[in-house]
Protein backbone atom coordinates (compact mmCIF):
# COMPACT_ATOMS: atom_id res chain seq x y z
CA UNK A 1 0.00 0.00 0.00
CA UNK A 2 2.66 2.38 1.38
CA UNK A 3 4.40 1.10 -2.30
CA UNK A 4 1.17 2.27 -4.21
CA UNK A 5 1.08 5.57 -2.41
CA UNK A 6 4.94 6.74 -3.22
CA UNK A 7 3.82 6.08 -7.08
CA UNK A 8 0.82 7.96 -6.92
CA UNK A 9 2.26 10.77 -5.02
CA UNK A 10 5.14 10.94 -7.91
CA UNK A 11 2.29 10.80 -10.58
CA UNK A 12 0.61 13.88 -9.07
CA UNK A 13 3.90 15.62 -8.31
CA UNK A 14 4.43 15.41 -12.18
CA UNK A 15 1.39 16.48 -13.10
CA UNK A 16 1.36 19.77 -10.87
CA UNK A 17 4.95 21.09 -12.39
CA UNK A 18 4.97 24.44 -12.74
CA UNK A 19 3.51 25.23 -16.15
CA UNK A 20 4.45 28.80 -16.22
CA UNK A 21 6.94 31.57 -14.69
CA UNK A 22 5.08 32.69 -11.78
CA UNK A 23 4.06 28.51 -10.72
CA UNK A 24 8.06 28.10 -11.40
CA UNK A 25 8.59 31.24 -9.16
CA UNK A 26 6.61 30.39 -6.43
CA UNK A 27 7.84 26.33 -6.65
CA UNK A 28 11.15 28.27 -6.04
CA UNK A 29 10.27 30.79 -3.38
CA UNK A 30 8.87 27.82 -1.50
CA UNK A 31 11.55 25.27 -1.95
CA UNK A 32 13.78 27.87 -0.89
CA UNK A 33 12.37 28.26 2.48
CA UNK A 34 11.71 24.08 3.37
CA UNK A 35 15.80 24.06 3.02
CA UNK A 36 15.97 26.72 5.13
CA UNK A 37 13.58 25.39 8.08
CA UNK A 38 15.52 21.90 7.51
CA UNK A 39 18.72 20.34 9.44
CA UNK A 40 17.31 20.98 12.85
CA UNK A 41 17.33 16.91 13.47
CA UNK A 42 14.71 17.16 16.60
CA UNK A 43 13.28 20.03 18.93
CA UNK A 44 11.27 20.25 21.83
CA UNK A 45 9.23 23.48 23.01
CA UNK A 46 7.12 24.64 25.75
CA UNK A 47 3.96 26.35 24.41
CA UNK A 48 0.49 28.03 26.06
CA UNK A 49 -2.35 28.08 24.25
CA UNK A 50 -5.06 31.19 24.82
CA UNK A 51 -8.41 30.08 23.63
CA UNK A 52 -10.50 33.33 22.83
CA UNK A 53 -14.14 33.63 21.91
CA UNK A 54 -16.27 35.85 20.11
CA UNK A 55 -17.49 37.48 23.40
CA UNK A 56 -13.41 37.81 24.60
CA UNK A 57 -14.09 35.42 27.13
CA UNK A 58 -10.69 33.02 27.47
CA UNK A 59 -9.37 30.03 28.87
CA UNK A 60 -5.57 28.44 28.66
CA UNK A 61 -3.97 25.54 28.29
CA UNK A 62 -0.81 23.95 28.77
CA UNK A 63 1.05 21.83 26.05
CA UNK A 64 4.48 20.37 25.21
CA UNK A 65 5.79 19.67 21.78
CA UNK A 66 8.87 17.25 19.99
CA UNK A 67 9.54 16.80 16.10
CA UNK A 68 11.98 15.00 14.53
CA UNK A 69 13.24 15.90 11.07
CA UNK A 70 12.13 13.24 8.35
CA UNK A 71 15.00 11.32 7.09
CA UNK A 72 17.00 13.18 4.69
CA UNK A 73 16.61 12.59 0.41
CA UNK A 74 13.83 9.90 1.56
CA UNK A 75 11.25 10.43 -1.17
CA UNK A 76 8.33 9.48 1.14
CA UNK A 77 8.40 10.34 4.70
CA UNK A 78 8.42 13.82 6.11
CA UNK A 79 8.74 14.88 9.89
CA UNK A 80 7.18 13.06 13.43
CA UNK A 81 5.78 15.53 15.44
CA UNK A 82 3.72 15.10 18.80
CA UNK A 83 2.00 16.87 21.24
CA UNK A 84 1.11 16.38 24.32
CA UNK A 85 -1.44 18.47 26.98
CA UNK A 86 -0.57 19.40 30.63
CA UNK A 87 -3.17 21.49 31.82
CA UNK A 88 -6.03 21.60 32.36
CA UNK A 89 -6.76 18.95 34.50
CA UNK A 90 -9.09 17.33 32.74
CA UNK A 91 -7.38 17.55 29.17
CA UNK A 92 -3.59 16.31 31.39
CA UNK A 93 -1.99 13.67 28.80
CA UNK A 94 -4.01 14.42 25.64
CA UNK A 95 -1.94 13.56 23.33
CA UNK A 96 -1.38 14.11 19.28
CA UNK A 97 1.04 12.48 17.08
CA UNK A 98 1.64 12.90 13.42
CA UNK A 99 3.46 11.23 10.82
CA UNK A 100 4.07 13.49 7.66
CA UNK A 101 4.71 12.01 4.11
CA UNK A 102 5.37 14.18 1.01
CA UNK A 103 3.46 11.95 -1.66
CA UNK A 104 0.07 10.39 0.32
CA UNK A 105 -2.23 12.26 3.80
CA UNK A 106 -0.28 12.38 6.85
CA UNK A 107 -1.11 9.45 9.30
CA UNK A 108 -2.66 10.95 12.74
CA UNK A 109 -3.13 9.60 16.18
CA UNK A 110 -5.16 11.12 19.11
CA UNK A 111 -4.73 9.93 22.53
CA UNK A 112 -7.75 10.58 24.97
CA UNK A 113 -6.38 9.34 28.64
CA UNK A 114 -9.84 9.52 29.62
CA UNK A 115 -10.98 6.71 27.29
CA UNK A 116 -8.03 5.31 27.85
CA UNK A 117 -7.43 4.80 24.03
CA UNK A 118 -5.68 6.11 20.96
CA UNK A 119 -8.35 7.13 17.84
CA UNK A 120 -6.80 7.53 14.10
CA UNK A 121 -7.84 10.86 12.58
CA UNK A 122 -9.44 9.89 9.49
CA UNK A 123 -8.69 11.92 6.46
CA UNK A 124 -11.81 13.15 6.10
CA UNK A 125 -11.84 14.83 9.63
CA UNK A 126 -8.50 16.87 9.87
CA UNK A 127 -9.71 19.84 8.52
CA UNK A 128 -11.80 19.71 12.04
CA UNK A 129 -10.82 22.19 15.22
CA UNK A 130 -7.82 20.67 16.88
CA UNK A 131 -9.43 20.37 20.59
CA UNK A 132 -11.61 23.53 20.15
CA UNK A 133 -8.77 25.72 18.80
CA UNK A 134 -9.09 28.22 15.88
CA UNK A 135 -6.56 25.29 14.48
CA UNK A 136 -7.05 22.16 12.77
CA UNK A 137 -5.68 18.96 12.81
CA UNK A 138 -4.09 19.77 9.00
CA UNK A 139 -2.08 22.56 10.99
CA UNK A 140 -0.39 20.59 13.18
CA UNK A 141 0.14 17.37 10.42
CA UNK A 142 3.51 18.20 7.82
CA UNK A 143 3.23 20.89 5.38
CA UNK A 144 5.86 19.09 3.01
CA UNK A 145 6.87 20.70 0.25
CA UNK A 146 4.56 18.24 -1.90
CA UNK A 147 1.75 18.54 -0.91
CA UNK A 148 1.03 21.73 -2.54
CA UNK A 149 1.16 23.54 -5.87
CA UNK A 150 3.12 27.23 -5.70
CA UNK A 151 2.06 30.21 -7.73
CA UNK A 152 4.21 33.86 -6.84
CA UNK A 153 1.42 36.30 -6.67
CA UNK A 154 3.54 39.19 -6.01
CA UNK A 155 6.15 41.46 -3.65
CA UNK A 156 4.70 43.42 -0.50
CA UNK A 157 5.94 44.68 2.22
CA UNK A 158 4.24 43.42 5.53
CA UNK A 159 4.75 45.39 8.94
CA UNK A 160 7.54 47.21 7.28
CA UNK A 161 9.11 43.59 6.39
CA UNK A 162 9.93 43.25 2.02
CA UNK A 163 8.16 39.64 1.61
CA UNK A 164 7.11 37.18 -1.17
CA UNK A 165 3.29 36.66 -1.66
CA UNK A 166 3.00 33.00 -2.60
CA UNK A 167 -0.49 31.28 -3.36
CA UNK A 168 -0.30 27.64 -2.32
CA UNK A 169 -2.99 25.01 -3.07
CA UNK A 170 -3.00 21.36 -1.39
CA UNK A 171 -2.61 18.26 -3.62
CA UNK A 172 -4.95 16.20 -1.67
CA UNK A 173 -8.60 15.82 -1.47
CA UNK A 174 -9.26 15.65 2.29
CA UNK A 175 -7.74 19.21 2.90
CA UNK A 176 -10.21 21.89 4.44
CA UNK A 177 -8.85 24.56 2.18
CA UNK A 178 -9.05 25.40 -1.51
CA UNK A 179 -5.92 27.43 -1.16
CA UNK A 180 -3.76 29.28 0.83
CA UNK A 181 -2.27 32.84 0.60
CA UNK A 182 1.48 33.13 2.09
CA UNK A 183 3.83 35.85 3.36
CA UNK A 184 7.49 35.03 3.25
CA UNK A 185 10.48 37.58 4.32
CA UNK A 186 12.66 38.16 1.41
CA UNK A 187 15.86 37.98 3.74
CA UNK A 188 15.71 34.40 6.02
CA UNK A 189 12.44 33.05 4.11
CA UNK A 190 10.45 32.70 6.99
CA UNK A 191 6.64 32.73 7.01
CA UNK A 192 4.99 35.86 9.00
CA UNK A 193 1.35 35.55 7.71
CA UNK A 194 -1.09 33.07 5.99
CA UNK A 195 -4.84 33.37 4.47
CA UNK A 196 -6.71 30.37 5.01
CA UNK A 197 -9.52 30.00 2.35
CA UNK A 198 -12.06 27.44 2.93
CA UNK A 199 -13.78 25.13 0.17
CA UNK A 200 -16.54 27.83 -0.62
CA UNK A 201 -13.08 30.19 -1.39
CA UNK A 202 -13.98 32.65 1.29
CA UNK A 203 -11.67 33.61 3.34
CA UNK A 204 -11.44 31.47 6.82
CA UNK A 205 -8.97 32.10 9.02
CA UNK A 206 -5.55 34.02 9.07
CA UNK A 207 -2.50 33.19 10.49
CA UNK A 208 0.13 35.85 12.05
CA UNK A 209 3.29 34.69 12.94
CA UNK A 210 5.75 37.03 15.48
CA UNK A 211 9.02 37.18 17.38
CA UNK A 212 10.78 35.16 15.75
CA UNK A 213 14.52 34.35 17.47
CA UNK A 214 17.28 32.92 16.19
CA UNK A 215 18.67 29.25 17.97
CA UNK A 216 22.25 27.66 17.99
CA UNK A 217 22.94 30.78 15.52
CA UNK A 218 20.86 28.77 12.81
CA UNK A 219 17.54 27.80 13.53
CA UNK A 220 14.51 30.75 13.27
CA UNK A 221 11.67 30.08 15.20
CA UNK A 222 8.84 31.93 16.33
CA UNK A 223 7.91 33.28 19.87
CA UNK A 224 4.05 33.45 18.56
CA UNK A 225 1.25 32.50 16.62
CA UNK A 226 -2.08 34.29 16.33
CA UNK A 227 -4.65 32.52 14.28
CA UNK A 228 -8.19 34.32 13.88
CA UNK A 229 -10.91 32.75 12.40
CA UNK A 230 -13.15 35.54 10.28
CA UNK A 231 -16.10 33.25 10.04
CA UNK A 232 -16.41 32.83 14.06
CA UNK A 233 -14.85 35.94 15.40
CA UNK A 234 -12.70 33.38 17.55
CA UNK A 235 -9.29 33.35 17.85
CA UNK A 236 -6.89 30.84 19.57
CA UNK A 237 -2.80 32.14 20.50
CA UNK A 238 0.09 30.05 20.76
CA UNK A 239 3.09 31.28 22.41
CA UNK A 240 6.46 29.25 21.80
CA UNK A 241 9.18 28.88 25.06
CA UNK A 242 12.18 27.10 25.82
CA UNK A 243 13.14 25.75 22.20
CA UNK A 244 15.79 23.33 22.49
CA UNK A 245 17.30 21.24 19.37
CA UNK A 246 19.43 17.90 19.26
CA UNK A 247 17.96 16.43 22.05
CA UNK A 248 18.70 12.84 20.44
CA UNK A 249 15.26 11.66 19.85
CA UNK A 250 14.26 8.22 18.20
CA UNK A 251 11.67 6.82 16.10
CA UNK A 252 10.84 5.09 19.56
CA UNK A 253 9.94 8.61 20.74
CA UNK A 254 6.97 8.90 18.49
CA UNK A 255 5.69 5.52 18.51
CA UNK A 256 1.70 4.75 18.74
CA UNK A 257 2.74 3.10 22.12
CA UNK A 258 4.49 5.91 23.16
CA UNK A 259 1.17 8.31 23.35
CA UNK A 260 -0.27 6.61 26.46
CA UNK A 261 3.21 7.35 28.18
CA UNK A 262 3.08 11.00 27.75
CA UNK A 263 2.40 12.24 30.89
Amino acid sequence: MRRFGIILGLMVGMAAAPTSADEARGYEIAAEADRRAGGFEDSAATLRMVLRDGRGGESERALRIRILEGPDGDIDLGNKSLIVFDSPADQRGTALLTYGYKSEPDDQWLYLPALKRVKRIAASNKSGPFVGSEFAYEDFAGQELEKFTYRYLRDEQLDGIDCFVIERIPVGSDSGYTRQVVWLDKEEYRIWKIEYYDRKESLLKTLRVSDYRLYDEKHWRPGASLMVNHQTAKSTLLNYTDYRFGNGFTDADFSRNSLKRMR
